[in-house]
C-alpha cells in the first residue's frame, strides 16, 4: 500500500502549492486595487477643498488633483480629471470627479471603470 503512494506528496504539494499562491496574489490585486480607489479619492477630495478656497479656481482643483495622483500613483491614472460648481442642499459646492482605470493585473486594467467625485463647499469672502 506504500508503495502505491509514492510520490503523492510532491503532487499534494505543488496543487495546493499553486491554489495558496493564487489565493495570495488576488489579495494582493485587491489591496492594489483599493489603494488606487482610496488614493483617487483623497486627491479629488482634496482637489476639491483647493478648488474651493476663496480666489481659486475649479482650475486650480484640477491641477491639484493630478498632481497628487500623480505623485501617488502614476500620472496616466490622472488624464481624466474634471470639475464644476454644484449646489448641495443650496450650498454652492466645487465637485471634482476622476475617471481612472480600475487596476485588475498590477496596474493594468479596465480604463475609465473607476469613478469617484469629491466635493466641497466654496468659500465667499464677504
Amino acid at each position: 500500500m506504500a508503495r502505491d503512494e509514492r510520490g503523492s506528496a510532491v503532487a499534494e504539494f505543488t496543487l495546493v502549492g499553486v491554489l495558496l499562491t493564487v489565493l495570495a496574489l488576488a489579495v494582493v490585486q485587491l489591496a492594489l486595487a483599493l489603494h488606487v480607489r482610496n488614493t483617487v479619492l483623497d486627491a479629488a477630495a482634496e482637489g476639491a477643498r483647493h478648488a474651493a478656497l476663496a480666489g481659486s479656481s475649479p482650475a486650480d482643483g484640477v491641477e491639484r488633483a493630478r498632481e497628487l495622483i500623480g505623485a501617488a500613483i502614476a500620472s496616466e491614472y490622472a488624464d481624466d480629471v474634471s470639475a464644476r460648481l454644484a449646489t448641495v442642499g443650496g450650498v454652492p459646492t466645487v465637485e471634482i470627479t476622476v475617471r481612472a482605470t480600475m487596476p485588475v493585473i498590477g496596474l493594468l486594467g479596465v480604463e475609465r471603470a473607476m469613478e469617484v467625485s469629491g466635493h466641497a463647499a466654496v468659500e465667499i469672502l464677504d
